[in-house]
């Protein structure tokens, strides 16, 4: 090989790896963060150390899950929306922190326009489930013994904000039933507590109960999306249950700190796309009778935007308040 052909690869294969490397820029601390607000073992927290293991093999570099759990999401996506944008720390964000909470905290340390979202990972419907000492197989002879016990029965969620929150706050408003909401710091306490019969019902998470539910450790009376799920085909929907319009969904994804270049912002979402692609996390999804995202930045703003919209109106004319 001549000196000239020599140099010319050489030349081809920097010019071929500089828009790679412009396209991935790394992180300057050579360790990444993904900030979770909520406690380990519920669904936020299992879907970002999915998303974290594989972005840690695609970016050949450490992205470490770190839970800020507590009020509702907002101390995590508070830490996140402070962080300095260099697109070494993002959020795993949710329908809590990102949508509800802008409506339900009068005075929050974060607002919209401080955290950029990315890319939507999964949504997913909640469900509604009972510890099996509850004697109610049917949604409506839940809320017949909610009615003949009034103020008794205490349903819990994980977090006030939150979607399992909101679910049940709606469940409320539609049947009329006095029921004692009990709000932990995160999902896995709240199924911990119910598991242990402390606690009776809760809207959960799809992806955490459905062990339970298939066990029969968990009774699931109905689920909170328009359509039922695969992996429930026996468990309705609450509108066919008789609370027709009743459609919610938890959905997940991943937000920067406002001022983040979109140079970082265009390669997480590549990567985290092209993670949602492989066959076996659709695979896992599916088994948490979700629906993966993968949308251009773009869309998931206007999506969120959304949703902000849509949950600021629930919350007022629901009359909630976190503080």
């Amino acid at each position: 090989m001549t000196f000239k052909a020599s140099a010319w690869i050489a030349w081809a294969l920097c010019a071929l790896a500089a828009p790679l490397q412009a396209a991935q820029p790394g992180c300057p601390g050579g360790t990444y963060r993904m900030i979770v607000p909520a406690a380990p073992g519920g669904t936020t927290d299992i879907v970002a150390r999915l998303v974290a293991t594989h972005l840690s093999e695609r970016l050949a570099a450490p992205v470490v899950v770190e839970n800020k759990a507590g009020a509702g999401g907002t101390i995590g996506a508070a830490q996140a929306a402070a962080a300095k944008p260099d697109g070494c720390t993002m959020l795993m964000g949710n329908v809590g922190p990102n949508a509800i909470n802008y409506a339900l905290y009068r005075q929050l340390s974060y607002r919209p326009e401080d955290l950029l979202p990315v890319i939507q990972v999964f949504a997913v419907p909640n469900v509604l489930v009972v510890h099996p000492s509850v004697p109610a197989r049917t949604v409506r002879e839940l809320v017949d013994l909610a009615r003949s016990r009034p103020g008794e029965l205490a349903l819990a969620s994980s977090g006030t904000g939150q979607s399992t929150h909101l679910s049940g706050e709606m469940f409320r408003a539609m049947t009329g039933i006095d029921v004692i909401h009990v709000p932990y710091k995160g999902n896995a306490p709240a199924v911990a507590d119910l598991l242990a019969g402390q606690v009776k019902m809760m809207f959960d998470n799809v992806a955490v109960s459905l062990p339970f539910i298939k066990e029969g450790k968990l009774r699931a009376l109905g689920v909170t999306s328009s359509q039922r799920v695969a992996e429930l085909p026996e468990v309705p929907t609450l509108a066919e249950s008789g609370l027709p319009g009743f459609d919610v969904v938890a959905w997940f994804g991943l937000f920067y700190p406002a001022g983040t270049d979109d140079a970082h912002v265009q390669a997480l979402h590549r990567e985290t796309a092209a993670i949602l692609q492989r066959d076996d996390v659709r695979r896992q999804i599916a088994r948490w009778s979700g629906v993966p995202g993968g949308e251009p930045p773009a869309e998931f703003q206007r999506y969120v935007q959304a949703e902000i919209a849509k949950w600021g109106k629930v919350v007022e004319d629901a009359g909630i308040r976190a503080d």
